[in-house]
């Protein structure tokens, strides 16, 4: 049977959707709770300030190194393999960063988000495995459900960091074994995955496109600046937040409800940006979410009361969750299934290598470039620019070249 004859009603399909809906809301805790933490961990052990953020870019770089071999891995493999890995990654990252933090090590506590960045990875591909089953009208929506689950992620991970960030004598220390006992946790959910393994190719199967003839397909291409520069953008602001808030009087539980609104709009309209994309079209989804980012950049950029900061990063979440998504989905409808473990590992190693530069500029803008908080948020949303002018000119060329037939 093809692809796009199994039904969306598929209890197969359905079951795999909702375990990785569970998986993104439990396991996707601890990307919210590092991002809030990883900063303000970093700021209090770097012997720079410039490179506070460092925690936070390890954990991105971790994931981009991950990418290709993930991918490849759960070609080969199966998804539920490549999954498990993900979860030990995220317990031994989170064990690794609670020691660097005992220790007062700030090397320690990077090689902890390192090794946390093949987690980090491993959830990108949630997202994919969503449609492994689905029919081509199925798979924006399955893509959706999936990542709505990110909501629960949301609400759970800040507040798990206003419990857990100051309980013990070492600051953020509970935080990191918080992360170990959600990974330990979450491990169970895969067992109940049931996606089957990739069929062995044969002798006569044709290999696909390359990577290079996969690139260069114009659909393919703009998804992928447009997913890169999504993820960069959002990733470049939210990693400066925590940092910007509290350096502008307020405190780390403000930074936490900021960042918890930020995880809401990231992922609460996924319940929804399915049905838009098949109903107005992936390309106009993409082009409102990048308008939305820029607005983020307008209000950021507009003063810094807490009001600021809870409506820019409200609306870098939407923005994100519409460019992203629809990303997403233009690159899965863009593939026949024996380029799935191609082009998925280097799409992820292109958008997280992307991200990983966001996240390391992040720390430089925000500390280095004036001498208060407020100057370095500013010169972070004016960074945005030239992402976004190169996301937008890449989404007009394409809407504006000929339909391929």
């Amino acid at each position: 049977m093809s692809e796009t004859a199994i039904s969306p009603e598929l209890p197969q399909a359905k079951r795999n959707v909702a375990v990785l809906i569970l998986a993104q809301a439990i396991l996707g805790s601890q990307m919210s709770m590092l991002f809030v933490v990883g900063g303000l961990a970093g700021q209090s052990l770097a012997s720079n300030i410039c490179f506070a953020t460092l925690p936070i870019t390890l954990i991105v770089l971790g994931s981009m190194l991950a990418a290709n071999p993930l991918s490849a891995l759960m070609q080969k493999w199966g998804r539920r393999s490549g999954f498990l890995i993900g979860v030990a990654a995220g317990a031994t990252g989170g064990a690794v960063g609670a020691y660097g933090l005992y220790l007062a090590s700030f090397p320690v506590l990077l090689l902890g988000s390192l090794i946390t960045g093949v987690y980090m990875s491993a959830q990108g591909f949630y997202r994919f495995a969503a449609t492994d089953m689905a029919s081509e009208g199925y798979k924006p929506k399955a893509i959706s459900y999936v990542m709505a689950g990110g909501l629960a992620s949301a609400i759970i991970g800040p507040q798990l960091v206003k419990v857990t960030s100051q309980a013990m004598v070492v600051p953020f220390l509970g935080t990191y074994l918080a992360v170990v006992a959600l990974n330990l946790i979450g491990a169970f959910l895969f067992f109940f995955l049931d996606i089957p393994k990739p069929a062995p190719a044969k002798v006569d199967d044709k290999p696909g496109r390359s990577r290079w003839e996969l690139l260069t397909t114009p659909r393919i291409a703009v998804a992928v600046i447009c997913a890169a520069v999504s993820y960069a953008l959002m990733n470049l602001v939210m990693t400066s937040t925590p940092l910007a808030v509290v350096g502008c009087g307020f405190t780390e539980g403000n930074a936490a409800d900021v960042v918890t609104g930020h995880v809401l709009a990231m992922f609460a309209p996924s319940f929804f940006t399915g049905h838009l994309i098949a109903r107005f079209g992936v390309e106009r989804i993409m082009g409102t979410g990048l308008f939305i980012l820029a607005c983020a950049g307008v209000v950021a950029l507009q003063g810094i009361e807490l009001s600021n900061f809870f409506i820019a990063l409200i609306l870098l979440g939407l923005g994100w969750n519409f460019g992203f998504i629809g990303a997403t989905t233009m690159l899965a409808s863009s593939h026949t299934p024996e380029e799935r473990g191609r082009i998925q590992g280097l799409n992820d190693l292109i958008v997280f290598g992307g991200v990983t530069l966001a996240s390391l500029s992040s720390g430089g803008l925000m500390n280095c470039t004036g001498g208060d908080a407020a100057t370095g948020w500013i010169a972070v949303n004016l960074a945005i620019v030239p992402l976004l002018t190169l996301a937008g000119g890449a989404l007009i060329w394409l809407m504006l070249r000929p339909k391929e037939v």
